[in-house]
């Protein structure tokens, strides 16, 4: 008996051995650019993380900062990061310009954009047509200046009479703030705080959101590489899901959610961060329709209007594209998964 009972032992030891040493599924490896810094408004994706909705999803994700809402895209398009944060406008203008780059937008997360032009009291510029006979600081690669002539038309400004100074980013807002430029576009929680940290006092700083004066435009948008995606449906559709639920939650809770972010961040101001988050929370992400409709999703019909005001913007070389090229919906979970808290 003795000898059945060890030879039984040592069967389930072999078993057991054998169980360990079988390979667990990995994780699938994400990496994940943003449009820019670790600041406030990144808060979402680092949440997701440090929270565990990526882990849950079976993904590994790594983020890194970004050239900027514009620059980026060419990242996700070449494959080097098979997600991004970028400017969806944009968007449109790359698919026309590399219409063999596959790039698609598959969550909306600013319904509202950033976009604005940024001045100080003392300009006496109050609304857009006082930027004629001014000048305008615009970097180049700049999201926000890439509507200009759009928000040109939209708002009457004689173009000839804005002189437009083309500026890095770094010397934008000091520009201002030394008076060496009248105004300038930016995302507005950048250029906002940005100019607080130049020791400019918040009642001398005036935001004009394009987004207030006439751009029906939407914002920065979550993309995917298109062979990535029909390789990995389900690592996306994780994907999106885990940043819903790191959305939700930072909406909720900033204060808490702007701590993910101060961990990767630690020259960053806690206090100016949360600040900004909660800017962009209130202007850019939970907006009304948001709050009504659901995080991520965008009203096709908008979006159809957005890309014939891009058009006043840029001339397409293509045909223009329509809506479903730009946008899909296939990796969003069921709206009741994607309302606010």
């Amino acid at each position: 008996m003795r000898s059945v009972v060890s030879a039984l032992a040592g069967v389930a030891a072999l078993v057991g051995t054998a169980l360990s040493a079988a390979p667990t599924l990995a994780d699938t490896d994400i990496k994940f650019a943003l449009d820019w810094k670790f600041e406030g408004p990144s808060a979402p994706y680092f949440v997701a993380i440090d929270k565990g909705f990526y882990k849950e999803e079976g993904l590994n994700v790594t983020i890194d900062t970004g050239p900027g809402s514009v620059a980026g895209i060419a990242r996700v398009a070449a494959g080097t990061y098979p997600l991004g944060f970028f400017d969806i406008n944009s968007l449109v203008k790359f698919r026309d310009q590399n219409p063999d780059k596959g790039v698609k937008a598959v969550l909306m997360v600013y319904d509202k954009p950033p976009f604005s032009i940024v001045t100080l009291t003392k300009t006496g510029i109050t609304k857009p047509k006082d930027l004629e006979g001014k000048i305008l600081g615009a970097p180049a690669p700049d999201g926000a200046f890439a509507q200009w002539k759009a928000f040109v038309k939209e708002n009457g400004i004689e173009a000839d009479k804005v002189k437009i100074e083309n500026v890095g980013f770094p010397v934008r807002e000091p520009m201002l703030a030394d008076g060496k430029v009248d105004a300038i576009t930016g995302f507005s929680f950048s250029s906002y705080f940005n100019l607080m940290q130049k020791g400019i006092k918040p009642d001398d700083i005036k935001v004009m959101l394009m987004a207030d004066y006439g751009l029906v435009l939407y914002g920065n948008a979550v993309m995917v590489n298109d062979a990535f995606a029909k390789a990995n449906p389900k690592a996306v559709a994780g994907f999106v899901r885990a940043t819903i639920k790191g959305i939700i939650y930072t909406v909720a809770n900033p204060e808490d959610a702007i701590k993910s972010v101060m961990k990767r961040n630690e020259t960053g101001d806690e206090k100016v961060e949360l600040a900004r988050l909660k800017m962009a929370i209130k202007d850019n992400i939970a907006t009304e329709w948001v709050t009504k409709n659901g995080v991520g999703g965008i009203e096709r019909d908008r979006l159809t209007k957005s890309i014939d005001q891009i058009a006043v913007t840029y001339d397409f070389k293509n045909k223009q594209p329509v809506a479903v090229d730009i946008f899909t919906e296939e990796f969003l979970p069921p709206a009741a998964e994607r309302k606010l808290k």
